[in-house]
């Protein structure tokens, strides 16, 4: 990895060894991700213990609202990655900062009116989600706190994208290990001892979120010189329509993607919740099981799609193949070797969560389901790279459609109420969605449409 300066701290994935630069750059990503998994189970853990089948189906169903909420930030800050991993690969790097200013301006603002609005039809969504009556009030003050702290999730997920774009995953993952640990302690503080409930460990997991978000700030404004940052006060209110255009035409299909994913899975647990508390119950470790499905995929295409984007707005299109190539042996090797730990201890593995023999019972079943969310979640990590890191909005939008409409519910109900699998076919239909980028990104890929897919043109030197 080659530096522009001894004091840059952006890093150029243009040349040098792809393996080791995906490792390297995507190793914080994956502990990162899994930190939140881990402060996510622990919120499913504590309250598991602590109240049960009732407080498991309130967090399940909260953690489900507020994983929807955050589809623009998930959306806009991954297109803003995007484009500045291709200001660096076109040599613009003297726009990171103005754009930086706009985006965050732009998503903080997105962020405080979904808040407001989610926090006046709060009980009506989890109507929408028919919610069992036992859990009703605990997945209410669950989802309430999570709405009341939502700047700050998407706060943390806006510097994070910043610093990615720029190479950085180091330091995403150090701030986001200080929330883990500080969710940890609170979470046994405000549900074991406080007696705060379900809403006790929301409120855990904002002030995690929140402290974390702020730290990241800190570090970013100390250090922005190092990171080639230059923008004022005054353009955080005076937005550059040119890049806010960028963000909105790129981040629009990610966000519909991400948006589309998260209704079809609410739609999917929406059906799963009206079988009973006990498998509501379970598709809240079911969640946690496809989150850690995600661990490593999710952190290669994170890296991938910084690498893709640089490559492709530096015109070296046969390095890109090679970062395909090197994301799928490393994504297909980890689902192997996970699905096999999951088969051989299953009981191990579930009993973390919950001893109620009800709820283990549904596990036996999902194990093939599992396997399949591992696998398709390894085949998404490099076409998604692709998809993402080219900047192309169009193949986004059909990803976003297919994957995140179509096939997830037409699928869900076809197996779930048309052939009468119940709960299991909802989750089968769903695993199998998971499928789709992979087919969509194989074709995009064999159209060559991706190599004509860049944002910022690359600025030639003489």
């Amino acid at each position: 990895m080659k530096e522009r300066t001894k004091t840059s701290k952006i890093t150029d994935f243009t040349s040098g060894s792809i393996p080791k630069q995906l490792i390297i750059f995507a190793m914080p990503l994956f502990l990162s991700n899994m930190l939140q998994v881990v402060y996510n189970m622990v919120d499913m853990i504590v309250v598991g213990n602590v109240l049960g089948p009732v407080g498991l189906s309130a967090v399940s169903v909260g953690g489900d609202v507020t994983n929807f909420m955050t589809f623009i930030s998930m959306g806009f800050s991954s297109a803003g990655q995007v484009i500045i991993s291709q200001y660096i690969g076109a040599g613009q790097r003297e726009k990171i900062g103005r754009f930086v200013s706009t985006m965050f301006s732009f998503l903080m603002t997105c962020a405080l009116l979904i808040s407001v609005v989610c926090i006046l039809l709060r009980s009506q969504i989890l109507n929408w989600m028919n919610v069992p009556a036992e859990s009703f009030e605990q997945a209410l003050g669950y989802s309430t706190v999570c709405m009341t702290g939502l700047v700050f999730i998407y706060g943390y997920n806006i510097v994070s994208a910043v610093l990615r774009g720029m190479g950085d995953s180091k330091h995403p993952f150090i701030f986001i290990s200080m929330a883990a640990i500080l969710n940890l302690v609170l979470d046994i503080i405000f549900v074991a001892f406080a007696g705060m409930g379900a809403a006790g460990a929301a409120l855990a997991t904002v002030i995690s979120q929140g402290a974390s978000f702020l730290a990241c700030v800190v570090f970013l404004l100390k250090h922005r010189e190092e990171f080639e940052l230059t923008f004022s006060a005054r353009e955080f209110v005076s937005w550059n329509m040119d890049m806010l255009s960028s963000l909105v035409k790129l981040g629009t299909p990610m966000a519909i993607k991400s948006a589309s994913v998260n209704f079809s899975k609410l739609f999917v647990n929406s059906w799963i919740n009206s079988y009973g508390v006990e498998v509501s119950a379970f598709a809240g470790i079911a969640n946690k099981v496809n989150s850690t499905a995600n661990l490593v995929s999710n952190a290669l295409n994170t890296a991938g799609s910084s690498m893709v984007g640089q490559n492709i707005a530096a015109k070296k299109h046969d390095r890109v193949t090679k970062i395909l190539l090197n994301l799928f042996a490393i994504t297909y090797s980890v689902a192997a070797v996970i699905s096999a730990l999951l088969w051989l201890f299953p009981t191990q593995i579930f009993s973390i969560f919950t001893q109620e023999e009800a709820v283990l019972a549904i596990s036996y079943d999902y194990l093939p389901i599992a396997v399949l969310l591992f696998f398709g979640s390894a085949s998404r990590a490099g076409m998604n790279a692709l998809i993402n890191g080219s900047g192309n909005y169009k193949c986004n939008f059909a990803t976003a459609i297919l994957d995140g409409i179509v096939m997830r519910i037409g699928l869900s109900v076809l197996f779930g109420l048309v052939l009468d699998m119940k709960y299991l076919g909802f989750w089968l239909g769903d695993a199998l969605a998971g499928f789709t980028p992979f087919v969509i990104g194989l074709v995009f890929y064999i159209s060559g449409a991706w190599k004509r897919g860049q944002i910022a043109e690359r600025k030639e030197v003489t």
